[in-house]
């Protein structure tokens, strides 16, 4: 296994512009993340610089371009005001930098374990309401920057300051905040690969602001620190364990979702393959030394990765690049943002909010399902008005639930009790005569398909008929797999039927199917010549067996 994956050096030209291009984008985004997480413009240049490197160098998306994002920076500010409520030392910005360790530890232990590949299973409904509400959490905790007024610390109490805040707003910073966002919605496409819409408006809105209005008393960054970050070493306390594991795996969990998401964009525009556990490990390794620097957490960026590859970039080298470039501003331009306006970040990340929504799905989803609207629907609104991890979890039941009772209802169809030639028209003529002959006496009953447990209770309602026949052949020709469920479904039909003195034959277990009915002793209950691998042979069987007078004794005795 290579340490790099998909490190080569054909590609350096392409890569430096795309990695450039990439910062240029990544700068305004991760000073804009900081304030908005309640920890500073610094932290998300930090945490734009560590993640992007060591999730390019460690990762396994060879074009991705990591840091920072809308959701991660979500739960951020929904962690330091939790920490900051369980401790009001200066201990708890320690405590909150320790929860972004744990959470690149744990997104570790997930690629260690390979979980990469059950992570994106997580229905498309359930991922879009999601990611819908966290679009909405943002648009809400930005309305108070943009009417002049810091940022409230969630998404209620920001709403619940609207009314307030636009009676008395402060019309300078909402003119700026209404100019980026002008700017960053109508800007044309054309111009966006020479000098990306979020730079361009933080510039000009930044001169109007510094121009204009060089006296008032709007809101600003205020002059960032220049040079390398200061060492945060993890503290935790036996007390706090409990909200930093539950944090920790709320932070690595979302930055899983995003960042394999944001691979599976990558892949399908560079026609290549990400390896998500590797991606997970590198995701990890950056959120991890993140922490420990003091940046906030991130994962890997949609808009980002897109510029990157549109720019020429396609390995690890890009994301290196982009690393690099933001480096250089974080030790060279920290005077250079003292005049950022509040305002005009939350006016890029109002647009980053409405980009984040899947308005595509919002329009259609009634359309295609009530159901699956129902699902989006309910996890935006735990989304926005409970927490990230509820609606996840919450959302997942239910798409389960209802993907089982669908499994069940298809399923059902291919578990068949035969007791008459009518009963299939797939019965060849032989076995309907036989059938016929014998006059109800045999059941048939043929399973096709994967038996999950989704059918062990189609199959568990044919008990109540076990008294209704003298013979039972059970087909299991067409099953390539057992699930344990159904599994114990069948073994209690056969333990059933033979305590009853019925004849029971297996046809057709072979492999996994055979392996498992083996480890639960069905066919132990039955003499060996009840074992076929031929359903009419079966037929003929138990029709020559019914037809006797003498009936079959239970297996215990028969062996």
């Amino acid at each position: 296994m290579k340490l790099f994956h998909g490190l080569r050096f054909d590609n350096l030209r392409g890569d430096a512009f795309g990695g450039v291009t990439a910062a240029i984008v990544a700068l305004p985004l991760a000073l804009a993340f900081g304030v908005s997480s309640g920890a500073g413009a610094i932290t998300g240049l930090y945490g734009a610089i560590l993640i992007g490197l060591f999730a390019a160098l460690f990762g396994g998306t060879p074009s991705q371009i990591s840091g920072p994002t809308g959701p991660m920076t979500v739960v951020m500010a929904t962690v330091f005001t939790a920490v900051a409520a369980a401790d009001s030392s200066e201990n708890s910005i320690a405590l909150a930098f320790t929860i972004v360790m744990l959470g690149g530890l744990f997104q570790i232990l997930f690629g260690v374990l390979r979980l990469g590949k059950y992570i994106t299973l997580i229905p498309y409904t359930v991922v879009s309401g999601f990611m819908s509400g966290i679009g909405a959490i943002i648009i809400s905790i930005e309305i108070g920057p943009l009417l002049g007024y810091p940022g409230a610390g969630s998404a209620i109490a920001s709403l619940q300051q609207v009314p307030n805040n636009l009676v008395n707003l402060d019309p300078i910073s909402t003119g700026l905040g209404l100019l980026t966002l002008a700017i960053v919605l109508f800007y044309p496409r054309r111009l966006n690969r020479i000098l990306p819409a979020p730079l361009t408006a933080l510039i000009v809105s930044t001169l109007v602001s510094v121009l204009l209005f060089p006296d008032s008393d709007i809101l600003r960054i205020g002059e960032i620190p220049t040079g390398l970050p200061q060492l945060h070493l993890p503290r935790l306390e036996l007390s706090q364990l409990k909200l930093a594991i539950s944090y920790g795996l709320t932070l690595a969990t979302l930055g899983a979702i995003d960042s394999l998401l944001t691979s599976l964009v990558a892949d399908n525009i560079t026609r290549t393959q990400h390896d998500s556990d590797r991606e997970l490990i590198g995701q990890g390794i950056g959120n991890l030394v993140s922490g420990l620097f003091g940046g906030l957490p991130g994962a890997g960026a949609t808009m980002r990765t897109v510029v990157n590859v549109q720019a020429g970039g396609k390995t690890p080298i890009s994301g290196v690049i982009h690393a690099l470039v933001l480096l250089v501003v974080l030790l060279q331009a920290g005077p250079l943002t003292a005049t950022i306006p509040h305002a005009v970040l939350a006016g890029i990340l109002l647009k980053v909010g409405i980009d984040i929504i899947d308005w595509g799905f919002l329009k259609r989803a009634h359309k295609i399902s009530l159901r699956a609207a129902g699902i989006m629907y309910g996890v935006m609104l735990l989304t926005v008005f409970v927490d990230l991890i509820t609606a996840v979890a919450v959302g997942v039941f239910v798409a389960n639930l209802f993907t089982i009772q669908r499994q069940t209802e298809v399923l059902s169809k291919d578990v068949k009790a035969i007791k008459s030639p009518e009963d299939d028209d797939s019965l060849s003529h032989e076995a309907r005569e036989l059938l016929r002959k014998a006059d109800g006496r045999i059941l048939l009953f043929s399973l096709s398909g994967p038996m999950s447990f989704g059918a062990a209770k189609t199959i568990s309602r044919r008990l109540a008929i076990v008294g209704s026949y003298d013979a039972l052949i059970l087909d299991v020709t067409g099953v390539p797999l057992l699930g344990v469920t159904a599994s114990l479904a069948i073994e209690n039909m056969v333990r059933e039927s033979v305590a009853r003195h019925r004849r029971v034959y297996i046809v057709g277990a072979k492999d996994e199917v055979e392996s498992r009915l083996k480890r639960l002793d069905v066919f132990d209950r039955l003499p060996a010549e009840n074992r076929l691998d031929n359903r009419l042979e079966a037929l003929q069987l138990a029709f020559d067996a019914v037809m006797s007078d003498c009936p079959q004794p239970p297996a215990e005795v028969a062996q």
